[in-house]
This record gives C-alpha cells, sequence and structure tokens, in this order.
C-alpha cells in the first residue's frame, strides 16, 4: 500500500511540472531560453544514471532468462523509436527552439489552433500516459528505484512542459487555455500509474518487462532525442557547463544507491 501511495504521489509532483508555464507567463524574459540547455543535460545524467545504475541492474538481478531481458531493453528502445516516429514527438528542448517561442514578442500567434499544437497535445499525451506505467512500474520494483526513476522523469519533463507550453501558444492557443491543457495531457500519467499498479498486480511477469523496457526507452530518449541536442551548443563555456550537468545528473542516480 505504501508504494501504491508513493506512486501515485510522485506522478501527481511530476504532472504539476506541466505548470511551469506559469513562470514563463509571468517572467517573459531570456531565463528560460538560457536555462533549457542546462536541464536538458542534467536530463540525460538522470536518464542515463537511472538506466544504467537502477534499472538495468535490477532487471538483470531479478530475470530467469539475460537474453530475454537484454531484448526488452533492445525493444524498449524500439518502442520509444516508433512513437517518435509516428507521432513525430518532437521534445522541444532545442534553445534556439525555446528563444523562439518565448521571445518573439512582436510575434502573434496564429488566429486558430495550428494542427502542430494539437498533435503536441496528442503526442505530449500518450508521453504522459507512459510516463505514468514507467513510474508505477519501477514503484513495483522498490520504492528506491521507484523514486530514482521519478527524478529521472522529472528531470526530463522540466525542459519538455517549457517547449511544448511555449508550442501550444504560438500555435495559436492562448496562454490560459495552453496552461490548462497542458495540465490535463500531463494528469494522463496518473492513469498510467493507475494501469502499471493494477496489471502489475495481476501479473508476475510485469515486472521483469516493465524495467527493462523503461530502462531501453530512457536510453533512447537520452541518446537520440537530449545529446543531439548538446551538440547544438556552439559556446565553450556553456559546453562545460552542460558537461558537468550531465555529470551532477549521473551523480544524483548514484547517490540513490545508498538508500537501497
Amino acid at each position: 500500500m505504501t508504494a501504491y501511495l508513493y506512486a501515485f504521489g510522485s506522478v501527481f509532483a511530476v504532472s504539476l511540472v506541466s505548470l511551469i508555464g506559469l513562470f514563463a507567463l509571468s517572467s517573459r524574459t531570456r531565463f528560460f531560453a538560457a536555462l533549457v540547455p542546462i536541464l536538458v543535460a542534467l536530463a540525460v545524467g538522470g536518464l542515463l544514471g537511472d538506466a544504467f545504475i537502477h534499472l538495468i541492474p535490477e532487471a538483470f538481478k531479478t530475470s530467469v532468462n539475460e537474453t530475454a531481458t537484454a531484448l526488452y531493453i533492445i525493444g524498449g528502445m524500439l518502442v520509444f523509436f516508433t512513437l517518435e516516429k509516428f507521432l513525430h514527438w518532437h521534445h522541444s528542448h532545442a534553445n534556439e527552439e525555446i528563444a523562439h517561442y518565448y521571445e518573439k514578442e512582436n510575434c502573434e500567434p496564429h488566429r486558430r489552433a495550428h494542427p502542430l499544437g494539437k498533435l503536441v497535445l496528442i503526442s505530449d499525451g500518450v508521453h504522459n500516459l507512459l510516463d505514468g506505467i514507467i513510474i508505477g512500474g519501477s514503484f513495483m520494483v522498490s520504492i528506491e528505484v521507484g523514486f530514482a526513476t521519478t527524478m529521472a522523469v522529472l528531470l526530463h519533463e522540466i525542459p519538455q512542459e517549457i517547449g511544448d507550453f511555449g508550442i501550444l501558444v504560438h500555435a495559436g492557443f492562448s496562454r490560459v487555455k495552453a496552461l490548462f491543457l497542458n495540465f490535463l495531457s500531463a494528469l494522463l500519467a496518473v492513469i498510467g500509474v493507475g494501469l502499471a499498479l493494477f496489471v502489475g498486480g495481476a501479473s508476475e511477469s510485469f515486472i521483469g518487462i516493465i524495467t527493462p523496457l523503461t530502462a531501453g526507452g530512457f536510453i533512447y530518449i537520452a541518446a537520440a532525442d537530449l545529446i543531439p541536442e548538446l551538440h547544438k551548443t556552439k559556446k565553450v563555456a556553456l559546453s562545460f557547463a552542460q558537461f558537468f550537468a550531465v555529470v551532477i545528473g549521473i551523480a544524483l542516480m548514484a547517490l540513490l544507491v545508498f538508500f537501497e
């Protein structure tokens, strides 16, 4: 029961990140555009750290077939590749892209909601549902693994939600409506947790499948989506800052080992 409460509490906390647009509304400065590259780097460290330090060792420790577990990890990468391919799942972390949406003060948004905004809502909804399933499944492994995965998801969500909010406003939604729709989309993660806990409680093999799948998904997001964004940085000082942010993200995941 404690794991269930932690799972729902954690995913609700992650959902609240969607309200980060409130700060963007109040500031309307270059602050978010400057911060996003560091947050993306931190997310890279968090996702890779959780995958390699927590999820993969846990998957092999409880595995009865190591080959199957390895294939599930690869399968997780393929699942996220497929989602990105067919849903055009753009995470919108690029510094230039965020700057464009937040700082073009004189640029009027489209009068009618552009299809891009609707596409973002659909893909983000699927993404949030998967986040909930991932978090719920992780808490079924252990509370410690659950918290590590929640932290990794949280680090990834912050820059993504900043980008999604900016895209929705640019696509024609009012700022208040964009914030509201973004939050509703984020709440799908709660449904994901419920599904994970329900299926996990009814199937003994669920944890052995969802854990390596999650690891593969995290590796794919970090390697295919986020790291290419880091390579767009040309400034030496910012590149060093991003490197240390990646290390900090990994270190945070490593520190959680001492609580297991």
